[in-house]
């Protein structure tokens, strides 16, 4: 019988660490038009809850670099972020075709990129959670989306982002990366076109 039982303990152990791991795994990729976030200062990344629900780092020194941001987008191109816009203001989008505050804050993101288009402004949307893109590029047409998308079903794109950056943690997230490819700001729900523009004002701003 203890025999048994000294077999038994390591399986429940294995399975109690995997569950974890799959639970962590879950919280990394996103829930479906869930939110996250932290209150307040965040310790290493040095932002403020701005107004509209925006975090920002306004010291310049203290933003992190954006992770590497390339594959395949919605209509089968190759697009490296860094790389493809260089020197730009990037305002990225984290949306799925099934979130109704995605759908919500379409029209506004539309908007303002085509408002912004000739200030060193270039939007990219990271259409997640979409097990078949058809969905995401009826969405893309429907709201006549003038920017590119891409395409991580899996949400490893998202894994990406430094732990304790101003990373994605909600369906929808806007990420505003400076010219200098560093996360400046970040946004954990739908923003309206004001919204979008106050974030966007002061980054086109600096030189």
């Amino acid at each position: 019988m203890s025999t048994r039982r000294a077999f038994r303990r390591p399986r429940s152990r294995r399975r109690t660490t995997l569950l974890a791991a799959g639970a962590a795994l879950a919280a990394l990729t996103l829930g479906a038009c869930g939110s996250g976030g932290t209150k307040g200062s965040g310790g290493g990344t040095q932002f403020v809850q701005g107004s509209g629900g925006v975090s920002v780092v306004e010291d310049r020194g203290a933003r992190q670099e954006a992770p590497e941001l390339s594959g395949k987008t919605l209509d089968g191109k190759d697009l490296d972020v860094a790389k493809d816009f260089k020197g730009k203001v990037v305002v990225l989008n984290v949306w799925g075709s099934w979130c109704s505050p995605c759908r919500a804050e379409a029209k506004n993101l539309v908007a303002v990129a085509n408002d912004y288009k000739d200030k060193g402004v270039q939007f990219v949307g990271l259409d997640t959670r979409d097990p078949d893109p058809a969905p995401a590029v009826a969405f893309e047409k429907e709201f006549q989306v003038p920017y590119p998308s891409l395409y991580d079903s899996s949400g490893k794109l998202l894994l990406r982002f430094p732990k304790g950056s101003l990373n994605p943690q909600a369906i929808p997230s806007t990420i505003f990366i400076d010219r200098n490819g560093r996360i400046a700001a970040r946004a954990l729900q739908a923003l309206g076109e004001d919204g979008l523009r106050a974030a966007l004002d002061p980054l086109v701003a600096e030189k």
